[in-house]
């Protein structure tokens, strides 16, 4: 992610808003009669906004109650001030209070088929509170911030509670960052204990972390303790300051007193790159961003915590693991299923197994892994019975028409609703998005913002863009789980979030309204092409090219060229079953986009790929796809899920096939 505000130059004024969407899905009056949110909740928020966010702060149990609700001196927020609760009682010790300790909380399923645990409320109190006193016997104290290293397993979420139980802010390390990545981290944290696992199971196959951790580490001199779960049984380094998990956390009670902390006690740093070498760590609060994410939770996916199974795909070394896996589903007593593995071709359709045999209900998904079983074809889902499933979300990047509706086809059997979420680390929680009783939903469109949340489209001198057309994405209100800084440097925050536009928060997303108003977002404006004078987004090209019934995945970036500014380079992956007739192919693509958009629109060279180049949280590295497009040497690869997949694609360009030769 690039910082932002460098993605348009001066004077430009927007977007250019090429592709149209004609199709409408109005919830079932049985969906809508039962849903949790209603239309009077954007009556009640645009009434009162403070009141408003007053009311879903009283969903959460508050030790004492706040005496302001909201404390904004631009661009420092304070949220529910004065008040003060305990995070991981709301998440776990109240609904055993209720009554309801025998409610699973995760259906857990390792990466080995075999490997299988079901945890109820009342077993997550009791693991959390063991876990709360280890890292105290450790020497952990409120405020002292703790790195996590760690895969898919109960034993990461049961850290991540006790860390907030205690007062300690958690930084979590995705596990398949670099050992430099992640001493990076632990000593911009200041992280004095670090906890990880022996290992993890990834696509069958048990990969190690430990090395990672002691490489990290040996960089790190005031680490004071690695705790390490066992988790693959691999042989590992041991060294003085390692301790086992099994050794310190099983001993110990399963009571812990937890204390109220106030609501601006920090609850984590999630780090998230930045142009320069130091990322970015974003720093989020307490009773804000609990009171948002449990907000979100329960309207936004329709939550019944008595009868739903809720899946929420993602790794809780994002934020969408933290507030949509960990805090929001938890605050809100959400039963749900917790999976190590990740989809891949030998296992096409263990996805499908796990939603028949848990009767999954909701599922929360990238696009990327819904263009990945588009890739596939819809053959793995049909041997199974999801008709559990109600309703749909993705996450992560702008959802193609097309990927969408294929998503509510093939999962949602034409049934479902599908709820396509924008927000960022940054946010802390869902922004924009429609609600599901209420929305009548366009494949592709975010809709608006959220009751609460303000947010608008505006050109290059603030001001808001008219329907039709295309700009930047600003929010115009501070709002509950609103990061709180960069870790350490009020200055860069000021600089990165809020010296584009005057008392606005730009992020660095494109977006474009369209002539109902609803919002499209169209990827970071930093991948955003100038063709001709014409700013086009990636984002829609991608679209129009996944548009085309033999094309499942598109990744597109602009490359200079010396008659238009920039000319558009397209990589493209073939559904199953299509085949790739060489520059016929690219031509009969390069057509379609001119048809669906516009002659400006047609791809420059247009490559068949086997693969693209993708972080393992599922993103495509476009900035790679730059420097190959424009023969430069490459950036770093180390986070790609397959690194060897660059050098195939630099290959295929350099033998010049799918050019445009008109």
């Amino acid at each position: 992610m690039s910082e932002p505000g460098s993605g348009a130059a001066s004077g430009d004024t927007g977007l250019s808003n090429l592709l149209h969407e004609e199709r409408r899905f109005p919830p079932s009056e049985e969906f809508a009669a039962d849903a949790n949110a209603k239309a009077d909740l954007y009556d009640a928020a645009a009434k009162d906004r403070l009141a408003f966010w007053e009311e879903q702060a009283r969903a959460l149990d508050w030790d004492q109650e706040w005496s302001q609700v909201l404390d904004w001196q631009t661009p420092f927020a304070k949220w529910f001030v004065g008040g003060k609760l305990n995070v991981a009682v709301n998440c776990v010790d109240r609904h055993v209070a209720a009554g309801n300790g025998d409610r699973v909380a995760f259906h857990w399923q390792g990466d080995p088929a075999g490997d299988k645990r079901t945890i109820t409320y009342a077993d997550l109190k009791d693991l959390v509170c063991r876990t709360a006193n280890a890292l105290t016997e450790l020497g952990v104290k409120a405020g002292d911030p703790v790195a996590v290293y760690m895969p898919m397993i109960p034993e990461t979420i049961a850290t991540l509670l006790a860390c907030a139980r205690i007062g300690a802010p958690h930084t979590v390390v995705f596990a398949g960052f670099s050992a430099d990545a992640l001493s990076g981290r632990i000593l911009d944290a200041d992280a004095r204990v670090v906890v990880t696992a022996d290992g993890q199971f990834r696509r069958g196959e048990p990969a190690a972390l430990k090395p990672n951790v002691d490489e990290a580490v040996a960089k790190c001199p005031d680490v004071r303790h690695v705790l390490v779960v066992r988790r693959t049984g691999a042989d590992v380094t041991w060294n003085d300051h390692d301790v086992w998990w099994h050794d310190i956390v099983d001993r110990q009670s399963t009571e812990h007193e937890a204390q109220a902390f106030d609501a601006e006690h920090p609850l984590f740093i999630l780090y998230t790159s930045g142009t320069t070498a130091k990322p970015k760590g974003i720093l989020h609060t307490t009773g804000g961003y609990l009171t948002q994410v449990a907000y979100t939770h329960r309207n936004v996916f329709d939550l019944k915590p008595e009868s739903d199974v809720y899946w929420c795909a993602a790794d809780v070394g994002w934020v969408t693991g933290h507030s949509y896996i960990v805090y929001g589903p938890l605050a809100n007593g959400a039963t749900s299923v917790l999976y190590e593995g990740v989809p891949h071709p030998g296992d096409k359709d263990r996805w499908w197994k796990l939603v028949a045999e848990h009767k999954v209900s909701i599922l929360y998904t990238a696009p990327t892994t819904i263009r990945t079983y588009m890739k596939w074809g819809p053959e793995p889902l049909q041997a199974h019975d999801l008709s559990s499933l109600r309703l749909l979300g993705s996450v992560g990047e702008p959802i193609n028409p097309e990927a969408w509706m294929w998503y509510r086809e093939h999962v949602g059997g034409n049934h479902c609703p599908v709820v396509d979420t924008w927000w960022q680390t940054e946010t802390g929680a869902i922004m924009i998005s429609p609600l599901p009783g209420v929305t009548a939903t366009k494949p592709g469109s975010a809709m608006t913002p959220l009751p609460g949340i303000s947010a608008d489209v505006v050109d290059d001198s603030a001001k808001p863009v008219p329907n039709g057309g295309g700009g930047f994405l600003v929010l115009t209100e501070p709002w509950p789980s609103m990061l709180r800084g960069i870790w350490g440097d009020d200055q860069r925050y000021k600089d990165t979030y809020w010296s584009r536009f005057e008392g606005l928060y730009f992020a660095g997303d494109g977006a474009k309204k369209d002539e109902d108003g609803d919002l499209w977002l169209l990827g970071r404006v930093d991948d955003v092409m100038n063709v001709s004078g014409h700013r086009i987004s990636t984002t829609e090209v991608e679209s129009a090219l996944v548009s085309h019934p033999k094309v499942a995945e598109a990744a597109v970036v602009g490359a200079s060229d010396p008659m238009t500014g920039q000319g558009i380079v397209a990589f493209v992956i073939l559904r199953g079953g299509a085949e790739d007739a060489g520059d016929s192919t690219a031509k009969e693509l390069r057509d379609h986009v001119a048809k669906e958009i516009g002659p400006i629109a047609k791809p420059r060279q247009i490559l068949v790929v086997a693969e693209l180049p993708k972080t393992r949280s599922g993103k495509i590295m476009r900035r790679l796809l730059r420097d190959v497009a424009e023969h430069r040497d490459m950036g770093d690869v180390t986070t790609l899920t397959d690194p060897t997949v660059m050098n195939l694609i630099g290959e295929g360009l350099e033998k010049g096939g799918g050019k445009d030769e008109a």
